[in-house]
């Protein structure tokens, strides 16, 4: 006669109660390692945006473009909101200048700042052909009659940052030379501006900071602690 052992009740709950453990110990490094990886994909991305301009610029004799009329003329129009931010950075307009130097038709779009926004309007913006963007481009967000100092429509890297320091603005700082401006960068919206939807307000695609490009093209990724840690 041979008896068959089993499990008992409280040796099931112990092995429940380990995994239970293991799993509370695994869960936030994954989603550390799974952010992590959302973010280096967002910056090599940015890197190649940073190519773009720069072989740009090398054929446009160190210019950048003045295509104040598609930030007026492109799907959506100028600053179709009300609120923050006072101005419209969507870079609809930097898809058709930049993006024939660049391989893959979407690389407007980043991924992650999708999953965040979605298809927030103060985010996405599209081209008469389609094509969709969803990056940021703080030096090229205003559409006057003429350039504000603060904007880099037309003028080579060295005299917008000549421009900069002329216009010793507060939010932006002084720079010393291109590697200081910021160029573009991933949507935020921090909770500090009382102008701020509710639904966004906090909000960026990455915790606790963005990933910008300079206008040196580097990149480089911020910590901001009026968004979301």
């Amino acid at each position: 006669m041979f008896s068959r052992r089993a499990f008992t009740l409280i040796e099931l709950l112990v092995v429940i109660a380990i995994i239970a453990i293991l799993a509370a110990i695994l869960f936030p490094v994954f989603q550390r390692a799974k952010a992590a990886a959302k973010k280096t994909e967002s910056l090599n991305q940015l890197r190649q945006w940073g190519v773009a301009t720069a072989l740009y610029l090398a054929d446009e004799d160190d210019r950048f473009p003045d295509r104040r009329d598609l930030k007026l003329s492109h799907p959506t129009g100028w600053k179709p909101w009300t609120g923050w931010p006072p101005s419209d950075p969507r870079g609809s307009w930097a898809v058709e200048c930049f993006g024939p130097y660049m391989g893959n038709r979407e690389l407007g779009w980043f991924r992650a700042a999708g999953e965040t926004f979605g298809n927030a309007i103060q985010v996405r913006q599209d081209t008469p052909d389609g094509r969709r963007t969803n990056l940021w481009w703080w030096r090229f967000d205003q559409a006057g009659t003429t350039v504000a100092l603060d904007n880099g429509w037309g003028k080579s890297p060295d005299s917008l940052v000549a421009d900069l320091i002329e216009a010793n603005n507060p939010f932006i700082g002084v720079p010393e030379g291109v590697a200081d401006v910021e160029l573009a960068v991933e949507p935020y919206f921090p909770r500090t501006t009382s102008p701020n939807p509710l639904t966004l307000r906090g909000k960026a695609v990455h915790f606790g900071g963005r990933n910008r490009l300079f206008l040196d093209t580097h990149v480089k990724f911020l910590r901001d602690v009026r968004t979301n840690p």
